[in-house]
Order: structure tokens, then C-alpha cells, then sequence
């Protein structure tokens, strides 16, 4: 009995695993025009397929990384020192941040109006909301996802972000940053179906220059969003094979 159970196992997952796989390469996006909100802003609403990127220097499919990342001597000592084994904070189910939220595999959902763009972030079911009416940065304590501001710029949305606390890292691999981090994102919509994404990473304590990532990002109306909760089960951190996260360097 045991081994027909384990046959008949085998042969569904043998079955059932190639035609998921061909289900996700075959899937089209809705062709159309760039849908408008009311007031005839490009609207992004939608549920979003990210491309993964663990490491924000490599290219990978919808994705333009940078190369050799243009760091200071405070930068590429950081970088050196990086060790998720001795205690990297999302082991800890801490905030990822922004560009590491937006590296993830997992689907984000953006939903707008006139005065707000918030990005629901299927990742430990995280959202940040983002005034875009061109109002200025509000003053206050520095976050993990740090203050953003949007505004226009034609059919292009600019999301300017400052204020952050430090204590997160820009992608999985651990490249570091500084609370002087200042990331500007461009979205765009050339078709009902894609969202053209680049973002500008500059922090003149950790990088000698501003450089940039490109993405396309994939509309999944197929999709819904799913909670996510790191803390409901994380019993590695509770048995401590996971270190919790040291206090960032001055």
C-alpha cells in the first residue's frame, strides 16, 4: 500500500507540476490601450508580477541591473562585513524596506486615486501609501520605507523617497545603504498589459554616484492578493538557529 500511495503520489506530481509550469510560461497579459483614471492620469491600478531580483547589479528576465556597484570606502566596508548568517533583520520578520519589497517574487497591488498611490505588497502584507498630488515631504522620524512624495512628469508617475532609518539592506544578497539613501522610482504604463519600472539609487555616504535598475512588471488580473504573515510560524528565529539583527554601524 505504502508504495502504491507513493507511486500515485509521483505520477500526480509528474502530471500536475509540468502543466502548472506551462500554464505560468504561457500566460498572456491583457493587450489594450494604457487605462486612465477620471481625471486622464495613467492609472496603475492592478494586481503586478514583479521579476525577481536578489541582486540588484545582475540582469535577469525583465530586469537591467547595474554592474559593479560604485561604492565609497564606508560603502565596500559594509559590504565586505555582510553576513545574513550573523543576523539579517527580515530574519527577524523586520520591514524589508522599499527596494527590497519591490525585489521580491511575490505580487504587489497597486491601488489609486487623484491624491494617493498605495502599494499593497504581498510580502508580509506590508503597504505603504504615497501622496502623488505634488505636495512637498512631510517632517518626522526616519522608517523603514522612508517618506514619499509623488508627482507628475506627462504619463510618467516620479516617487521620490527619503528619510530612512538605515536598517534595512537593498536587495537579498545584502548590498548596503546609508540613512542617506534617496531612491527616485518612474513608473509608466505603455500598454493595458505591462508597467515600465526604473529606479535611481543615490546615497553619497554608501556610493560614489546615483545608478539605476529597469524592469518591466507584468499585470496578473489572474491574481489575487494573499496574506502573508512571516511572524505566524517563524520558529527558526524562536529556537535560535536565526540571530537577530545587530544595531546598525554610525
Amino acid at each position: 500500500m505504502k508504495t502504491r500511495v507513493s507511486l500515485t503520489a509521483a505520477l500526480a506530481i509528474s502530471i500536475v507540476f509540468p502543466l502548472l509550469t506551462r500554464a505560468q510560461q504561457e500566460f498572456r497579459p491583457p493587450a489594450g490601450p494604457t487605462p486612465r483614471t477620471h481625471s486622464g492620469k495613467v492609472d496603475f491600478s492592478g494586481v503586478w508580477e514583479k521579476p525577481y531580483v536578489p541582486d540588484m547589479t545582475k540582469d535577469g528576465k525583465d530586469q537591467k541591473g547595474v554592474g559593479d556597484l560604485p561604492f565609497t570606502p564606508w560603502g565596500a566596508a559594509e559590504w565586505k562585513a555582510y553576513d545574513a548568517a550573523e543576523g539579517d533583520y527580515t530574519g527577524s520578520c523586520l520591514p524589508f524596506g522599499m527596494t527590497r519589497s519591490m525585489n521580491t517574487p511575490e505580487p504587489m497591488q497597486f491601488m489609486q486615486s487623484d491624491t494617493y498611490l498605495s502599494f499593497l505588497f504581498e510580502q508580509n502584507s506590508w503597504f505603504t501609501v504615497v501622496p502623488i498630488d505634488g505636495r512637498p515631504h512631510r517632517t518626522g522620524i526616519p522608517t523603514w520605507f522612508g517618506d514619499s512624495v509623488g508627482h507628475w512628469e506627462g504619463d510618467s508617475l516620479v516617487i521620490d523617497t527619503v528619510n530612512f532609518n538605515g536598517k534595512t539592506r537593498l536587495d537579498t544578497v545584502g548590498h548596503p545603504h546609508s540613512d542617506q539613501l534617496h531612491l527616485t522610482q518612474r513608473f509608466s504604463r505603455p500598454d493595458l498589459g505591462h508597467l515600465s519600472y526604473e529606479v535611481t539609487v543615490d546615497d553619497p555616504k554608501t556610493f560614489t554616484r546615483p545608478w539605476k535598475n529597469a524592469r518591466t512588471l507584468t499585470l496578473r488580473p489572474d491574481w489575487e492578493m494573499m496574506e502573508y504573515s512571516c511572524e505566524e510560524n517563524n520558529k527558526s528565529l524562536w529556537e535560535g538557529r536565526i540571530k537577530p539583527p545587530k544595531a546598525p554601524k554610525p
